[in-house]
């Protein structure tokens, strides 16, 4: 077991949906606390935890961010002793029926996500994709006992347990994006006995899945020279073997596109080959669909970066990945941190701009 699984565990078995990120919160910070010089919440319940420069006088800062939230489901009516449900970010609804959730009411509550039987539908709509209508939660409590405990608006989160598999994978709700919060963490304990010569601000934020709300706030109250977002993106599996996925336990990937510094995916892929560390380089020519899509036009602007760690099953409640990947992102950053000096400003985009 590498040191950060216990830690990766941990997050994947609690909730924290975008916009009710508290419990993970709380998990994050416990672990942060001991690397870091300060600790702290935004206004809009993001974590910020600083590592502070070693050299004398004002130092530039640099602030990388992994989102911490997941997607999800909402109350939306309670019927008959049924649940009525919406999403909370991009749920695809063919994955549901038949998971086992959590109702976070008054107290946890056990559910599962069922559907109308095929042969209790119109005909019309037997082979018609499903939609929330159609989807309810089945407690096994009455409506009137139901109405005790659950309100409208309540949150419900996937009760899936995490798994280890074969050869050093993982699965489990909320990889996307925890996985890159542990890689942030990797990041941290590398650099404990390290004097810096940046002030390293690593950020759990919040809302990403719901318009990027906390990386917005956060870099405006950091106000970085230089920002990188940690997250995830599509793994390579059955039917997904084209150029849009990548390996996955094969390494990270470097972002190249309309939200990436230039300077910066040169500067992280001279870094990976000199660690003899596998990489791919992803396209976003039209963004990255990732915090640096906020944090790049925050302000008057700011460099953007963007590393991210395949996973298969994306927001569903077993998406999969590589611990070994989550190592190696940690690892990088470290290392391109560790490089900085006073004047990095400077020598990484002397002659280059975005």
């Amino acid at each position: 077991m590498t040191i950060i699984e216990p830690f990766l565990l941990s997050m994947l078995s609690a909730p924290g949906l975008s916009g009710f990120e508290e419990p993970v919160s709380k998990i994050i910070a416990e672990k942060w606390r001991p690397l870091v010089d300060e600790i702290s919440s935004s206004r809009m319940g993001s974590l910020h935890a600083l590592r502070k420069s070693a050299a004398e006088g004002k130092s530039p800062s640099l602030m990388i961010a992994a989102h911490m939230d997941a997607v999800g489901l909402m109350v939306k009516k309670i019927e008959n002793g049924f649940l009525q449900i919406t999403a909370i970010g991009g749920v695809d609804e063919r994955i549901l029926p038949g998971q086992a959730v959590i109702v976070h009411g008054r107290k946890k509550i056990p559910g599962i996500v069922q559907m109308l039987p095929d042969r209790l539908m119109p005909s019309s709509e037997v082979n018609e994709p499903l939609k929330f209508p159609r989807l309810f939660v089945d407690t096994g409590f009455s409506q009137s006992e139901l109405e005790k405990m659950v309100q409208i608006g309540d949150v419900i989160s996937f009760a899936q347990e995490p798994i280890k598999m074969g050869e050093g994978y993982i699965a489990g709700h909320s990889l996307d994006n925890r996985a890159s919060v542990a890689a942030l963490t990797v990041c941290l304990e590398e650099l404990k006995h390290y004097n810096l010569q940046w002030n390293i601000w690593t950020v759990a934020t919040v809302q990403e899945e719901e318009m990027l709300r906390g990386a917005f706030t956060s870099t405006y109250q950091i106000r970085p020279d230089i920002a990188i977002a940690v997250d995830v993106t599509f793994a390579q599996g059955p039917g997904s073997n084209g150029h849009m996925t990548f390996p996955m336990g094969k390494g990270i990937t470097l972002g190249v596109g309309s939200n990436v510094h230039p300077a910066l995916t040169s500067h992280f892929r001279k870094i990976a080959e000199e660690l003899d560390m596998p990489y791919a380089v992803e396209p976003m020519p039209r963004s990255s669909g990732t915090d640096s899509m906020a944090m790049q036009i925050t302000a008057a602007g700011i460099p953007n970066m963007v590393v991210s760690i395949p996973i298969r099953y994306m927001h569903t409640p077993v998406e999969m990945t590589s611990i070994n990947d989550i190592m190696r992102a940690g690892r990088l950053l470290a290392r391109f941190i560790t490089g900085l000096e006073p004047n990095s400003l400077e020598t990484l985009f002397a002659g280059k701009s975005s």
